[in-house]
């Protein structure tokens, strides 16, 4: 299992040979490469230019770094199909870079519109079917989650979308932040992370209120609390034992599901390479010189045994 750092907080506060050398000072050994303003735009055209890829090739041979994933958001769900064959364009040039790069794990979001879940579900299926005959060739994984405000927010429902397609080239990533979305505010992680069984290749951890709550977030104008997504969503990416989420459940069903060794085995269900736990906190940027080991090494001590 590769334990990453999700670099999207420190992107916006320092250059690209700083970051690398930052998530080395904290002891991480992967880098999650966020959506990126030079490399991976949010929606936009990926960039990478050739002085781009050679500084983070610098910092990434200084420091012996990896990059484990690239995180792409495109809207490749509408909801009108001019937004939908750019972002195809932008996932096949984004597929090279990860090739380029040795990367074998790109994860994304389904994004669309939860207002329009129809078409939005038709159009990501569509851009699937012209998409998975590449990533298939490529023989890289690419992996999924949902993201509150997407098209479909539900956990089981999500996995079973990627279920459909039955490739070992798929898999689903189970977002902790985002979980009390998954299942309505239930919480239930061990529920939700056994649903997903061999599809989970991709854990990622912070901190969350579960917006369901009364106060627990609190709008303006006061009708948006309790109007939802046809208006709004709000969560956090907290450090652990900052919000609400069932840590304790989820370590201890991953270890049920040994989820650390399973993509190791010569049966591994995914091509791609190792399952990845990425720490994803956004909220604190003051705080990361203590959280970002802290929680680097309750990951360890919990799913590697250290």
């Amino acid at each position: 299992m590769k334990i990453a750092f999700d670099v999207d907080v420190l992107a916006k506060q320092m250059d690209i040979n700083r970051m690398v050398h930052q998530v080395s000072d904290w002891g991480y050994k992967y880098i999650e490469q966020s959506p990126h303003p030079r490399i991976n735009p949010f929606y936009k055209h990926p960039l990478f230019s050739k002085e781009c890829e050679q500084e983070y090739r610098q910092a990434l041979r200084e420091t012996g770094v990896e990059i484990s994933s690239f995180i792409v958001v495109y809207r490749w769900s509408g909801p009108t199909e001019e937004q939908r064959q750019f972002a195809v364009a932008n996932w096949k040039r984004m597929i090279q870079i990860a090739g380029d790069m040795g990367v074998k794990v790109i994860n994304t979001e389904l994004s669309g519109d939860p207002n329009q879940q129809e078409i939005c579900n038709g159009m990501w299926f569509k851009s699937m079917e012209e998409l998975l005959p590449l990533i298939e060739r490529e023989g890289i994984r690419v992996e999924i989650q949902s993201h509150p405000y997407d098209f479909c927010e539900l956990n089981n429902e999500t996995c079973d979308m990627v279920k459909s397609f039955r490739s070992p080239n798929l898999g689903y990533v189970y977002s902790s932040p985002h979980g009390f979305f998954y299942d309505e505010g239930k919480g239930d992680v061990r529920s939700m992370l056994k649903y997903a069984g061999d599809e989970l290749t991709h854990v990622l951890f912070a901190d969350t209120f579960n917006q369901t709550m009364d106060c627990r977030y609190i709008l303006n104008p006061p009708w948006l609390n309790g109007r939802g997504k046809a208006d709004v969503t709000v969560h956090q990416h907290l450090a652990m034992g900052e919000g609400d989420v069932d840590f304790d459940g989820i370590f201890e069903t991953l270890r049920e599901m040994d989820f650390a060794n399973k993509q190791l085995k010569p049966d591994a269900p995914k091509a791609g390479g190792d399952n990845i736990a990425c720490v994803s906190m956004f909220g604190f940027p003051e705080k990361m010189d203590k959280q970002a080991p802290e929680v680097r090494e309750r990951i360890e001590r919990e799913l590697l045994g250290k």
